[in-house]
């Protein structure tokens, strides 16, 4: 609080001191015997306008650590209780604003324990729903030859489309406590990005999708299980928004910079009022509300949040009814890359 706010506040105060002065101005000027006394009238005024602000002045600095305490520099008021008081009217408040602070504790701790409740069932749930997965694809296969073809494919795909959203809820529930979940290593990005490939093969074949990988390859510094976990979301929607016998191309540039890692797809394209967008949470756009789409708005807000926090760079390039290129970007470090 500012010298001037804390005058303001105290107008009332002001107020009934002129309200006084002028009755003494009064009474001076109805007393015939005090006529005289004007000028000295004038220098008491004076001097108790001095005394005024002069008391005014110390009891502000004398609050100021109080108001102080009170002044929203940063976003921790509510994390630290107020122990300033000097009177007992400042007593009465902060003793309200620090039961407050405590309330606010409390159900931080409880918000807290009910998500950390939350994530231990989500977790759990995650890895008991992979039992029945695998038993149920295992079943399937069993039965690959008593079922037609189709039928077979359609099942293996939604299968598969299953298996692939626990992942992505088991990522999500990761991606908070990424800082104790991840190994920086060297890789080939060719041996991180094949099995992810293979694990697609159904889906090429089904569309009839011509794939073409670049022969050139190239060792970054990253983490794969993570690396694996983006390229899926990438390669899944350039294979769903891509029509049959479309084409994608997987490209492999090393650059002064570092190393790009490109996914490109003859498929829709984005409409470009949506390609700033693509990588918001939840956000799933003209393409992701077709209903044969079934997008979840999830993947590539993922797959940007975990790139962001490996420091690769994930951009998206697209042209309506052309295509869409993903770029995963791994910036050379050159600490690492000097002669050892």
């Amino acid at each position: 609080m500012t010298f001037i706010n804390y005058l303001k506040d105290r107008l009332l105060i002001l107020l009934g001191w002129a309200v006084l002065s002028l009755l003494l101005i009064g009474m001076v000027w109805l007393t015939p015997d005090l006529h005289g006394f004007w000028n000295n009238l004038s220098y008491l005024l004076i001097l108790q306008l001095f005394l005024v602000f002069l008391f005014f002045t110390v009891d502000y600095y004398r609050r100021k650590k109080w108001y102080q305490s009170f002044d929203p520099v940063d976003d921790t008021q509510l994390q630290q209780f107020i122990e300033a008081a000097t009177s007992n009217e400042e007593r009465v408040v902060q003793e309200y604003v620090n039961q407050q602070v405590r309330q606010h504790h409390l159900l931080t701790e409880q918000l807290l324990s009910s998500q950390k409740d939350q994530k231990d069932y989500l977790d759990s749930w995650i890895h008991e729903i992979k039992v029945p997965l695998a038993a149920v694809d295992l079943i399937l296969n069993s039965i690959e030859f008593d079922i037609p073809d189709d039928k077979f494919f359609l099942l293996q795909n939604e299968l598969q489309q299953i298996d692939e959203y626990v992942e992505q809820i088991l990522y999500y529930s990761r991606s908070d406590e990424f800082v104790n979940d991840y190994l920086i290593q060297e890789y080939s990005l060719k041996k991180i990005i094949q099995p992810i490939i293979r694990s697609q093969a159904n889906y090429f074949i089904q569309k009839n999708l011509q794939l073409t990988l670049a022969e050139e390859d190239a060792n970054v510094l990253t983490d794969a299980k993570w690396i694996e976990f983006i390229f899926r979301q990438l390669l899944s929607n350039a294979i769903k928004y891509t029509p049959d016998h479309g084409k994608i191309t997987i490209e492999i540039t090393t650059k002064s910079g570092g190393v790009e890692l490109r996914l490109k797809d003859s498929g829709i394209g984005i409409p470009p009022e949506d390609l700033g967008r693509i990588f918001d949470k939840g956000f799933t756009g003209e393409n992701g509300r077709k209903a044969q789409q079934h997008s979840t708005g999830l993947g590539l807000y993922l797959a940007k949040t975990l790139a962001e926090k490996l420091g690769v760079g994930l951009t998206a390039q697209s042209t309506m009814d052309v295509g869409t290129t993903m770029t995963l970007f791994f910036p050379r470090l050159d600490y690492y890359h000097e002669e050892r």
